[in-house]
């Protein structure tokens, strides 16, 4: 089933009165949504007992918890050093999303910095190798790792390249962030079509079964020559991208994604607009 759900908690959760997100799932209820995403950007700060608790509420609610990697993570630096610590990032980001109960966990691949593009991917690749083998070392290999699409131009992530290091394992599942995309190509998602050649790639490339269940992060997102500038929300109506003609393609497409909305601060509100949306969509068979 496709699923709807925040990253992270809105400032409606807080105006309503809700403190931490143990309480997450009760306010999910309110927006008839299914999934959450937590975020470690800053890194993990929250305590073992504190997750347990957060994953027993979710799984007794019946909703669906990921995680977000810490956002320092760059498979691509050049220093064998920061590297391991890109491999902690994410080893203990998935200690975590296993106490959470959940299955996903989101990770920004890499920056190019100051190697050229073909040596960032190739380096990235190697290393995503690497922590394949740390992922099962670790006894992590139930979880799926979620290499996200990136919207500025000196990150690493465009839809080829997170396609490609989902080749590596099947641990690999793409985190393709619609936003981000649109951001990177100035603005190229304005049609079902313009979102149908880039799911059709995807499944061309690694199976439908594999990506029916695909996560996506979406949001509106300003941007400029260089690629993302900051996240918007749904009541932005100069940047995009819209969500209906991505609804539009997912329904023709059997498509049933796990889709975290990423908006400033309305998450929740705009996640329940799309699910309202995908809704509303009949696609005549």
């Amino acid at each position: 089933m496709i699923k709807f759900g925040p990253s992270g908690n809105s400032q409606s959760f807080y105006a309503m009165g809700y403190k931490h997100t143990v309480q997450a799932p009760e306010y999910l209820d309110k927006f008839g949504l299914e999934c959450f995403e937590y975020s470690f950007g800053r890194g993990v700060t929250i305590s073992e007992a504190k997750a347990v608790e957060i994953g027993e509420t979710f799984a007794s609610s019946g909703k669906e918890i990921s995680v977000h990697a810490p956002y320092f993570i760059n498979f691509a630096n050049p220093s064998d050093e920061s590297a391991q610590k890109s491999y902690n990032y994410v080893l203990e980001s998935a200690k975590f999303l296993k106490l959470f109960g959940g299955k996903r966990l989101v990770f920004h691949p890499a920056s190019q910095g100051k190697l050229t593009r073909e040596q960032a991917v190739a380096l990235t690749c190697e290393r995503l190798k690497t922590l394949r083998d740390f992922v099962y070392l670790n006894g992590y290999e139930d979880l799926y790792f979620c290499p996200e699409t990136m919207g500025k131009l000196a990150q690493i992530g465009t839809l080829e390249e997170v396609v490609e290091f989902c080749k590596i394992d099947k641990i690999y599942l793409p985190a393709i962030d619609f936003g981000h995309l649109n951001a990177r190509e100035q603005g190229s998602l304005q049609t079902s079509q313009d979102y149908r050649l880039r799911l059709e790639f995807m499944i061309d490339e690694l199976g439908y079964e594999r990506v029916k269940h695909f996560h996506v992060h979406f949001s509106k997102i300003m941007y400029s020559a260089k690629g993302e500038v900051k996240h918007l929300t749904f009541s932005d109506n100069v940047y995009g991208p819209e969500f209906a003609p991505l609804a539009v393609a997912l329904k023709q497409l059997k498509l049933e994604p796990y889709i975290v909305c990423e908006s400033d601060g309305t998450q929740a509100e705009d996640a329940a607009k799309m699910k309202e949306i995908y809704n509303s969509i009949d696609i005549q068979k």
